[in-house]
């Protein structure tokens, strides 16, 4: 019997920190399909009543608690297990400074990029799609510089903070037109150092919906 439901699709980056974060503690833990793109599942009045009033994934299930939006999840799997957990004060605000980063920058940006130009049907506008490229390198040029300086976010172990700015970044380089571990120096190595964690699995193994129809 699963400890945890979560629900989540094979395309959600949001979702894949949730799930990679399940996997890499161990838990019992129930994937929950929500079809995103055919139905539009999330937006039906049942999932907003009955899962998230905010029409979105990833969704924790832990009992009777329903806890939503990613870096709260991790939050609570953190202090929950003691695993992945920032070790000092100093160490949970510097990740909580990341995460907000990573939410509003990094991935805030690669994942409507990456919609915009793989998923959506028609693709994006290429002036909006050339707009958030030239975000997503200054933001992943400073994500790189940090890692320069220590194989973690938060120096010599991993936390939720690196579990939080992978998510994107295990997708196919062809879904973003661009090979992010092959063009930043540091970021690469670090994705190798996650992807050594006992537990880790890429988004398309670890989630439902994958491949999409017609993909």
């Amino acid at each position: 019997m699963s400890d945890y439901q979560l629900y989540c699709f094979a395309q959600s980056g949001n979702a894949y920190r949730a799930a990679l974060m399940l996997n890499l503690i161990g838990a019992k833990w129930e994937p929950i399909w929500v079809d995103f793109f055919a139905k539009g599942e999330q937006r039906s009045p049942e999932y907003r009543e009955g899962v998230n009033e905010m029409g979105e994934v990833p969704v924790l299930v832990d009992g009777d608690r329903k806890l939503t939006q990613s870096g709260v999840i991790l939050t609570y799997l953190s202090d929950k297990t003691g695993q992945f957990k920032p070790k000092t004060e100093d160490d949970r605000l510097e990740a909580l400074r990341w995460i907000i980063f990573d939410n509003q920058k990094v991935n805030g940006f690669l994942g409507p990029f990456r919609f915009l130009r793989y998923l959506a049907r028609p693709a994006g506008d290429p002036a909006v799609l050339q707009f958030l490229k030239g975000r997503i390198d200054n933001n992943l040029a400073i994500l790189d510089k940090r890692l320069a300086r220590a194989p973690w976010i938060l120096g010599d172990y991993p936390s939720i903070a690196d579990i939080s700015l992978c998510a994107y970044l295990y997708y196919p380089a062809e879904e973003f037109g661009f090979d992010i571990p092959a063009t930043h120096k540091n970021i690469g190595p670090w994705l190798d150092r996650i992807r050594a964690l006992p537990g880790w699995k890429h988004p398309y193994d670890l989630m439902p919906g994958h491949p999409l129809p017609g993909r």
